[in-house]
């Protein structure tokens, strides 16, 4: 039920803010967005997990899972959040990009803080909202230089999962 509300609030701001039409445009970096998920959901969610999403009692019933949940996110808010945020994004304007980037953030933070007040989503091994700050903050960055330079957003990608999983002492077993 929650997952299919925050479904709908997406695709609406897709609807109004987003250029919906020219999704092409964007499609590429969408894909790099819904990649570095997939490839979380794959290799972490299960053996070693920095945050799993728990669905309410009534989804849970209804077979509702955190792949689940994780799959409805890679498939409608990543990629409405990559159309309305790249083609909204202030050209030329170095300040008004990074408040721009600033507000995007702020909206990621907001919905995962409302996911943790109401115990939608569990941290482990480390993770924390903050974390989750400096780690949207580092994805909305990517996906601009992503949409400009693709093959420079991939290098600088490698560099923040290396950081991150020496930061985490993610074990190499994850690849078994």
């Amino acid at each position: 039920m929650i997952n299919a509300i925050y479904a709908a609030i997406w695709l609406g701001a897709l609807w109004i803010w987003g250029d919906w039409r020219n999704w092409r445009t964007y499609y590429p970096t969408i894909l790099f967005f819904i990649l570095g998920d997939f490839l979380y959901l794959l290799l972490l969610s299960d053996s070693y997990p920095m945050w799993r999403y728990v669905p309410p009692d009534v989804d849970q019933k209804m077979g509702v899972t955190n792949k689940i949940v994780s799959l409805s996110i890679i498939a409608i808010k990543y990629p409405s959040t990559a159309i309305i945020y790249l083609s909204r994004f202030p050209e030329n304007n170095k300040l008004k990009g990074f408040l721009y980037t600033l507000c995007w953030v702020l909206i990621y933070l907001m919905n995962e803080f409302i996911d943790v007040k109401f115990n939608l989503i569990k941290y482990y091994n480390g993770w924390n909202l903050w974390w989750s700050a400096l780690f949207s903050a580092a994805i909305f960055v990517l996906l601009r230089i992503h949409f400009k330079t693709p093959i420079f957003a991939w290098g600088l990608s490698a560099m923040v999962i290396v950081v991150l999983w020496n930061i985490f002492d993610v074990p190499f077993s994850v690849f078994k």
